[in-house]
C-alpha cells in the first residue's frame, strides 16, 4: 500500500512534484489490482489521509490518471478503475527526447504531430459536420473566450474545442487520437495558452485563428478549414520557437519536461458536455 507524502501546500512546484508522486503511487496500486477494475476509488478525503497530501494534489492526480485511462468518471459511480491492460494496450515511447533538449522541443514535437491531424479532422468537419455539431463547437469557442474574461487559462476549454471538431469529423478515430494524446496535449496546451497570454496580440491571434477555424467548418468550406488549422497549429509553433528563455523556467519548464517524456497510450478523452468543457488543443 502506498506510504504517505508531505504536503508542502505553500510552493506550487512542490505540490506538481506530489502530484507526480501521488500519481505514480495510485497508478502502481491499479496496476498491482490493490485498486481492482471497476471499483470506485476511495474518496477525496480519504486519499488525502491516506497520502498525506492535500485536496489539490490529490484533484491533480485523479486528473492525470484520467488522461492515462487508468480512471474514468462515471456518472453516479464516482471515479471508477479501468482495466489498465485496456489502458497500456498500445504505447509510443519516448521518440528519443533528452535531456540536454530545449523544453520547446517536445512541445514543438507534438505541435508537428498534431498540424496534420488537426487539418484534415477540420476538413472532414467542414464536410460532415451536422447542425447540432456546429453548435456544440460555437459553444466551445464561446467557452475559451469566456474562461479567459474570467482570468483562467482556458487549457480545459481550448481542449474542448478540438474534441468537438473530432467528433464533427464523423470518424471516431480523430476522437480516439486525441484521447491517446490527451496527457500530453493538457501540458502542450497550457504551455502554448501560457505563453501567448503573457502579450495581448499573441492572445488575439489565437483568438482569430479558433474563429477562422469555426467560421470555416461553419461555411462547410474545407479547403479553407484545412488551411486555418494547419496555420493555427504552424502559427502556434512559432510563438513556441519565440518565447524567450525567461518563460522556460519554474512551472513551465517541468511541463515541458512531462511532454518530451510523455508515453502515449490508448485512452478515452473525458466526455465533453456542449457549453461546458471538461477536457482539450
Amino acid at each position: 500500500m502506498a506510504f504517505p507524502i508531505q504536503d508542502d501546500a505553500t510552493s506550487r512546484a512542490a505540490e506538481g512534484t506530489l502530484a507526480d508522486r501521488v500519481t505514480g503511487l495510485i497508478a502502481a496500486d491499479i496496476r498491482a489490482r490493490v485498486y481492482p477494475a471497476n471499483t470506485r476509488l476511495p474518496t477525496e478525503l480519504a486519499m488525502t489521509q491516506q497520502y498525506g497530501v492535500s485536496r489539490t494534489v490529490i484533484r491533480e492526480a485523479i486528473s492525470r490518471l484520467k488522461s492515462e485511462g487508468l480512471v474514468e468518471t462515471r456518472q453516479g459511480s464516482g471515479t471508477v478503475v479501468r482495466d489498465p491492460k485496456a489502458a497500456d494496450a498500445f504505447r509510443l515511447g519516448q521518440g528519443g527526447a533528452t535531456t540536454a533538449e530545449p523544453p520547446a522541443q517536445g512541445v514543438l514535437r507534438i505541435l508537428e504531430l498534431r498540424r496534420g491531424i488537426e487539418a484534415e479532422m477540420a476538413a472532414l468537419a467542414a464536410e460532415r459536420r451536422t447542425g447540432a455539431e456546429m453548435t456544440q463547437i460555437q459553444q466551445a469557442l464561446r467557452a475559451i473566450a469566456r474562461a479567459e474574461k474570467e482570468g483562467r487559462d482556458g487549457v480545459e476549454e481550448d481542449l474542448a474545442f478540438h474534441i468537438a471538431i473530432s467528433r464533427a469529423a464523423h470518424n471516431p478515430h480523430y476522437t480516439e487520437l486525441l484521447g491517446m494524446l490527451t496527457r500530453a496535449l493538457h501540458d502542450a496546451i497550457r504551455l502554448t495558452r501560457s505563453n501567448e497570454a503573457r502579450r495581448t496580440d499573441l492572445a488575439a491571434q489565437v483568438q482569430a485563428e479558433h474563429e477562422a477555424i469555426c467560421a470555416a467548418i461553419k461555411a462547410r468550406d474545407a479547403a479553407s478549414a484545412r488551411t486555418a488549422a494547419f496555420m493555427h497549429m504552424h502559427n502556434t509553433a512559432g510563438r513556441i520557437e519565440q518565447a524567450g528563455q525567461d518563460f522556460w523556467t519554474g512551472d513551465s519548464r517541468a511541463a515541458a519536461r512531462r511532454v518530451a517524456r510523455a508515453k502515449l497510450g490508448t485512452t478515452s478523452p473525458t466526455p465533453v458536455k456542449a457549453g461546458k468543457p471538461s477536457a482539450p488543443r
